[in-house]
């Protein structure tokens, strides 16, 4: 009986789904290429150096965390209090090419330099109260501040508590100044422990570092300012 010599069947590729002609099959997947790997290595990197960057200009330019060191604020602030205070309203008035002048009331943070008089480094960062305003004149005498301007001629008390907390204690010492047109007047809530305007006069608008905004350690007396 006759033998038909086996022929295998020819190979014909399935077609794709959507009836391409050029479908050729795909080389398996070999990872990821050297040019990716490039690529991530430099978004590591360069996240690692812009990083440090953006923490550098939100300290410089828009808040900073403080720590009270001592009891010249009491009993608004205790020692060692954890406070934020915000630096943006400064920058944002230097950009502006203006003056900073926080409001009456407001808690400020300056760097007063030339403190080797008072037995300090040569600059030290303090933390006040502002009583008086560009133009304003103060003074202290009799345990009292008296402050007077355009609208009170007379005088008028700003620790009467319709600014801020009345002050109970009282002010010690003998003021009789006007403030500059670019300062501000400066005492801490604990009138008989702090070193502040009666001893080094008005302070610079570009002393100021920040306001005071936020108290947030210990955790059961944060609040905001």
């Amino acid at each position: 009986m006759p033998t038909i010599p086996y022929q295998p069947p020819e190979y014909s590729p399935m077609p794709p789904e959507n009836g391409s002609p050029n479908y050729s099959p795909q080389p398996p997947n070999q990872g990821p290429s050297r040019f990716e790997g490039l690529k991530s290595a430099l978004s590591t990197i360069l996240i690692l150096v812009t990083a440090p960057l953006i923490a550098l200009l939100i300290i410089n330019f828009v808040f900073q965390t403080y720590e009270v060191d001592g009891p010249s604020m009491q009993p608004t602030l205790q020692n060692r209090d954890r406070l934020i205070v915000l630096k943006f309203p400064k920058s944002v008035a230097r950009i502006k090419h203006k003056n900073y002048i926080p409001e009456r009331g407001t808690i400020i943070v300056f760097a007063k330099k030339g403190m080797v008089d008072f037995g300090e480094q040569q600059e030290k960062q303090l933390i006040k109260r502002v009583v008086a305003l560009p133009g304003e004149r103060v003074v202290v005498e009799e345990g009292q501040v008296t402050v007077f301007n355009g609208d009170h001629p007379e005088g008028f008390n700003p620790d009467s508590g319709e600014y801020y907390p009345a002050m109970t204690t009282q002010t010690s010492g003998r003021v009789d100044l006007i403030v500059g047109m670019d300062e501000v007047f400066v005492l801490g809530d604990n009138r008989n422990n702090s070193l502040d305007s009666r001893t080094f006069g008005a302070i610079s608008q570009e002393e100021i570092v920040g306001k005071l905004a936020l108290r947030i350690l210990p955790l059961n007396q944060a609040e905001s300012f």
